[in-house]
């Protein structure tokens, strides 16, 4: 089975996130969902058979309704396809993605690496270079989200909205609740 999700969190709760995780892909409608811990600290593979985009967005409206069911997830990015940790093999995944992103959308490629020797601009200079886009790094149209961990790699090119920064988003929402 291939993971689609991937969620942050502290190592000391990685238990506690791991069940989390599991129980609100279960209450936002997927039966099928299955959550194991990574050999990575503080990071949770995740599947979730409703697709990573539409579970992150279920997630994201269920946690509106009910913030107090997320307290140990940080964050929870898609995966779109793994593909083995080498440039040649990113670039190619990311020009089968790149017809996502409309002609006057611009984009941003952002690198999570973990257990690899590869430098972040290694990456992003050949995976940048084939779209033709312009690039904004503050407020971009589109994520080229390249999250490595050792010897594979995800390859996702996303919305903004596509992946779920858990912390920030609950803030946001005792804001307005106050």
């Amino acid at each position: 089975m291939e993971y689609n999700l991937l969620a942050t969190t502290e190592q000391l709760t990685i238990s506690n996130a791991s069940s989390e995780l599991w129980m609100n892909l279960r209450a936002v409608g997927d039966e099928n969902a299955k959550v194991d811990r990574s050999r990575i600290k503080g990071l949770i593979l995740g599947y979730s058979s409703l697709g990573a985009v539409e579970a992150i967005h279920s997630l994201r409206t269920y946690m509106q309704q009910e913030p107090d069911r997320f307290s140990n997830i940080y964050r929870i990015m898609p995966i779109l396809t793994w593909v083995d940790t080498r440039i040649e093999d990113m670039v190619q995944e990311v020009k089968k993605q790149k017809h996502r992103i409309g002609d006057n959308d611009t984009f941003r490629v952002t690198v999570e690496k973990r257990r690899t020797n590869l430098g972040r601009l290694e990456i992003i200079e050949p995976v940048a270079e084939v779209i033709d886009n312009g690039v904004d790094l503050d407020n971009p149209d589109w994520i080229v989200l390249i999250n490595i961990l050792g010897e594979k790699t995800g390859v996702s090119v996303i919305e903004p909205k596509d992946k779920l920064n858990v912390q920030k988003e609950k803030y946001e929402l005792s804001k307005k609740r106050h």
